[in-house]
Parts: structure tokens; sequence; C-alpha cells
């Protein structure tokens, strides 16, 4: 399988010239909905007033998808390796030129996964060298990036390898709600081990030094219980009392993050959703996804806590079954650019901001 290497990282920062960020946005598997909507996207006025958009991708491919479906594309093409004009006022593509023969929409293929780990790649050098000032990427699907010849099991740990990130954790921004995740895409049992003690307290203190970034000066943070009424003393497991509570305890005793729990999961999001934390430590993917997707499907965002730079995504997939059918909902895509837009300017770094993602 392809390990890319890691690349070396100056943490260039927004251009003093520009009130508007560029904001580099991958356009995904080219087999799913990712070109759709990341073109839909990119023509919305507060897209437009928030941002110049730089589109990754390939730009033959683009404009057979605006064709197709009667979208909006035309863009000026800055190939790869090429300079981007000092000044730039309306969307562009960043063009790779790395898709050979057709690509068929909806199907998992080994050449549309090697091509979208190549546009993650890409807008990582990008905002390395300081030409895009955030990253906003479209979907993926993992089985294709592992055909493809990427053995990572997603955008966050991707990431994490290029950027050679020491602590890296997936985040959700939904409606009024932030959710931190412990573990990400492994089996329900192998969460399960990840719920200790040293895992726990990294997480809490990412999320506590992130949202602080964000403009949260005193984040408040509740952990979530892995089991079943937080355990019930030690009636429903072990995890509680063995792993979670001393990581809180340590992080709030030791380090002075404010941080709380065992809470159980069932009622811990409702009381973060009605103000009562800054954000939610969650034990594991669905756990987490669960109360997103009840509360802001197609409208949630991804974010990346941890690089060195600001990396935003949707809270949806690939799509392979409307994939090239012009249906699909760009709501999610329109909220990560705008989330990537307010993150990367220091002085638009506030709660509300972060909260208000759309």
């Amino acid at each position: 399988m392809s390990d890319p290497s890691p690349q070396t990282f100056s943490g260039a920062s927004v251009r003093g010239r520009e009130r508007r960020p560029r904001i580099g946005i991958t356009m995904g598997d080219p087999a799913g909905i990712g070109p759709e909507i990341v073109l839909k996207a990119v023509v919305e006025p507060e897209v437009l007033r928030a941002c110049v958009p730089v589109i990754v991708g390939d730009a033959q491919l683009l404009a057979h998808t605006a064709r197709t479906l009667d979208l909006q594309c035309g863009y000026d093409i800055v190939r790869a390796g090429e300079g981007f004009p000092e000044e730039l006022d309306a969307p562009v593509i960043y063009h790779l030129d790395n898709i050979r023969g057709h690509v068929e929409p909806g199907v998992e293929a080994g050449e549309a996964g090697r091509a979208a780990a190549e546009y993650i790649e890409a807008a990582v050098e990008l905002c390395g060298s300081g030409a895009v000032d955030a990253i906003s990427t479209a979907p993926i699907n993992k089985r294709a990036l592992f055909l493809g010849g990427y053995s990572f099991p997603g955008h966050t740990e991707f990431l994490a390898h290029l950027t050679r990130a020491e602590d890296c954790a997936m985040a959700f921004v939904a409606s009024n709600l932030r959710i931190v995740l412990i573990s990400t895409h492994v089996p329900l049992s192998e969460a399960i081990r990840l719920v200790e003690k040293e895992r726990i307290m990294r997480v809490v203190r990412l999320t506590n030094r992130e949202l602080k970034r964000w403009g949260i000066a005193e984040p408040r943070i509740a952990v979530a219980a892995l089991n079943p009424h937080g355990a019930e003393g030690g009636l429903f497991g072990v995890e509680e009392s063995a792993e979670i509570l001393p990581a809180v305890e340590a992080c709030r005793d030791l380090e002075g993050i404010d941080a709380r729990g065992p809470f159980s999961a069932d009622t811990v999001f409702l009381r973060a959703s009605r103000g009562e934390f800054d954000a939610v430590v969650s034990c594991y993917h669905d756990q987490a996804m669960i109360p997103v997707k009840c509360l802001s499907f197609g409208e949630a965002v991804n974010v990346t806590l941890g690089l060195p730079f600001i990396r935003t995504s949707v809270d949806h997939g690939t799509a392979f079954d409307i994939a090239g059918k012009g249906v699909a909902e760009h709501s999610s895509m329109v909220a990560a650019i705008m989330l990537a837009a307010r993150l990367s300017l220091p002085d638009e770094r506030s709660g509300d901001a972060v909260m208000n993602a759309g």
C-alpha cells in the first residue's frame, strides 16, 4: 500500500492583504457526489462573501459534471505546480490532471480512490505553502481509498500522517452541539478497549486547547459514559470507575481543565445542546454520530482537531446511490466551507462563530 511521506509544514498564516481567506476545497471521490456538491456550494453568495474558493480536483471532470447536471463552472485553472495570482476574487480550480479514462458515477474504484487521496495531499501542500488558509473536504470512500493504495481509514488519520500531527481527533459541530471522539473508524470491540485513561486525557486536553483557539476562554468539557446509565455504580461495567473518572479527575485537579463526568450518554448530549457544556467527549463513533445526525443531518460539520491548519468536512459520505443524478444536497458542504473561513481568521474565532457553522 502507498505510504505517502509526511510533509514539512510551515504553518503559514493568513495573508494580510486579503480579508477573505482562500479555502482549499477538495472535490472528494470523483465517483461520488463530491464534484456536484462542491460546484453547487462555491456559487452560493454566502460562500463567495466569506472566502475565495480554491477547488482542488480535476478540471475536466468538474467541467463534465457541470455540463451533465447543468451547473456553473468555467473557472480559471491553475495547474499543479504553478503559482497562484497575487490577487484572487473568484473561484479557481487547482487542476491535478490525475484521472485517466472515464469515471463511472456511483462505482467504487481504486482509480477514483487514488485521485481523491492525491487531492488531499495537494491541499495539504497548498496549506503548508500559504497558498490557501484552510481546507474543506468533500467525502471520500474508504474502500476506494484502500483499493487506490492508501491504507488509511479516513481523512483524520491521513491528515495526521501528512502533517506529522501527534494528537488529532475527529470533532463535529452540529447546530448548538460540539462532540469530540475518542476513537473513529474501528470495530466496536476495539473502540471499547480504547476507552482508557491516558487516551481520554489526551482527547480532553486537545479539546480544551482547540476550543480556546476557537475563542472559548474557559471550555466546559463533559465526558460521556460508555455503559448504560453510566454503569450504575459498577453494575453494568467498570470502564467508568477504572478509566473515565480517573481521567476526568486528573484533567481537572492536576491540569486545571474544566472537565466533568462521566455522564450517562442518554442525557449528556441533550444537556450540552441546551448550553450546559461547550463540548462532549464521546467514547466511540456512533455514540457521537447519532445525536449529531438527529439534530443536524446534512448541515453538521466535521472538524479535525490538532492539525497545524483548519480542516473541515461534510457530515456525510459519497452517496454512490445518487451520484451523477443532480439531486445531492450541498448544505453541509456550504456549512463546512463557511466554518473553515471563519476559523481561519483569528478575529472571527469566537464561540458564536463556531456554533453558527452555516
